[in-house]
């Protein structure tokens, strides 16, 4: 037996392979580059070391490439064969369970290792991504705060934590506690992005474009070390300059920032495909750059790894006119409903299809069905993942297919209920403005307009 960085066991022939571990899960929390080389370092020198392959196992999930799946199996029976500590045993658990899409199942077996274990760093962060993925709000704070006290300035990750726990109370809308917490971490580490992303957020729901823009601004030279992620901050600062009407500047970031390289990681599709989608709701011409997003979904169609990923694709699918395509993708995701019963499944066919079938629609030019699949999703979008600020694409998807279709009397409660819950946003009250425009009353889309004016001068 070993020691870990937390002091906890681990089963393990030597101290290199511990050592190679921790700096896996260390370079994981902070979407560095090296992560699998260190669990690749960490398995070379000890083959059977369980948790390390419970990580590989992890990061093969990561990817939502089917065709890796049968590695993830590989590395869950080797960590099975060698596990030897009742938390051990738990995290295979864990690994068993998500490669059988039970990702419920899963996040049980990593809270049960979090009740006796709170140092678990690992345990820490994959509950946080998983809860992510499924939408669970309140989760995303409470996991974190549940292990919080066990946790000070002088145990290796510390800042790390405070960042997962300013993210979820920020997703749960408490600004003030998760601006403070991002904050302090971002102090103890200026390189930790997931602490960055969290305050960025709160930026972001509160209107406060321009100090977001400076706060990316004055941190953006320490995000050299880091991965793929870094492209959904600059995402995020093209959503700033969006509000702000600064359409050249988030376009000319979709091209330098966030779509640079043409990943197919589906984190990378996920921000490429809503930003388009975004400059279209706000009338900027695209061009062709739908093609090669559209190309890439369009062989993901059958992949269904979460419904949030399968409204994206569907959006570069949509995005580029591809009907064949969308209808193939409705299709799929209706027999992959119909044939399961994991955790996906039932999101699937609760939301993920119709909201999938409402942003084909409204690409399509039918705007009616489009409000007609939103309207009773709009409560239960949570469900398929992703954050407030991600899923109000929908909302304003929403609007402007009421605008659209000249439903007036309801682009101005929508629009109203947006502005009260986002008062400094522009964009929400231009939108107000322009549905009271359509209900004739000049006065009142006056005064919208002015108030987004004032905001913009700001």
């Amino acid at each position: 037996m070993q020691t870990d960085q937390q002091g906890l066991a681990v089963t393990a022939e030597n101290g290199e392979a511990v050592a190679h571990f921790d700096a896996a899960v260390i370079d994981y929390l902070g979407f560095g580059h090296e992560p699998v080389e260190h669990v690749k370092r960490a398995l070379a020198a000890d083959p059977g070391f369980p948790l390390a392959l419970v990580l590989r196992g992890s990061f093969y999930l990561m990817l939502g490439v089917p065709a890796v799946a049968p590695k993830a199996l590989t590395c869950l029976a080797g960590a099975e064969a060698a596990a030897t500590t009742p938390r051990e045993k738990g995290h295979v658990a864990a690994l068993g369970a998500w490669c059988d899409g039970d990702l419920a199942g899963a996040l049980r077996a990593w809270e049960a290792i979090l009740v006796d274990h709170p140092t678990d760093l690992l345990a820490i962060r994959l509950a946080h991504s998983l809860y992510f993925d499924l939408g669970d709000s309140r989760n995303l704070r409470d996991s974190v705060a549940r292990v919080l006290p066990a946790w000070d300035e002088g145990r290796p990750g510390y800042g790390y934590v405070l960042g997962m726990h300013a993210f979820g109370l920020e997703e749960c809308d408490n600004y003030e506690g998760a601006e403070a917490a991002g904050r302090r971490a971002v102090e103890i580490d200026p390189s930790d992005i997931w602490s960055v992303h969290a305050v960025t957020h709160v930026m972001e729901m509160q209107g406060r474009q321009r100090e977001g823009i400076d706060w990316l601004a004055g941190l953006e030279d320490h995000w050299t070390t880091c991965n793929f992620f870094a492209h959904h901050v600059w995402w995020h600062r093209a959503l700033y300059h969006l509000e702000l009407g600064e359409h050249d500047a988030a376009l000319a970031l979709y091209d330098a920032r966030v779509r640079d390289d043409f990943s197919e990681i589906v984190y990378d599709m996920i921000d490429a495909a809503s930003l388009l989608w975004r400059l279209e709701l706000y009338g900027v011409d695209v061009g062709a750059r739908w093609g090669e997003i559209a190309d890439k979904s369009e062989a993901r169609i059958g992949d269904h790894l979460d419904p949030f990923s399968d409204a994206h694709f569907m959006m570069g699918l949509a995005g580029d006119g591809r009907t064949g395509a969308i209808d193939a993708m409705l299709a799929s995701m209706r027999r992959y409903a119909a044939a399961n019963d994991v955790t996906v499944a039932p999101v699937m066919r609760d939301v993920g299809i119709n909201a999938c079938a409402a942003l084909a629609a409204f690409r399509g030019g039918e705007h009616d069905l489009a409000v007609a699949l939103l309207m009773p999703l709009r409560y239960a979008l949570q469900r398929i993942g992703g954050s407030h600020a991600q899923r109000d694409l929908f909302a304003q998807t929403l609007i402007a297919a009421a605008l659209k279709i000249g439903r007036f009397p309801l682009a101005r409660a929508l629009t109203a209920e947006r502005s009260a819950l986002k008062p400094n946003s522009p964009r929400s009250w231009t939108l107000y403005a322009h549905a009271l425009d359509g209900l004739g009353d000049t006065a009142g889309a006056n005064a919208a307009r002015d108030k987004a004016e004032a905001l913009l001068a700001n």
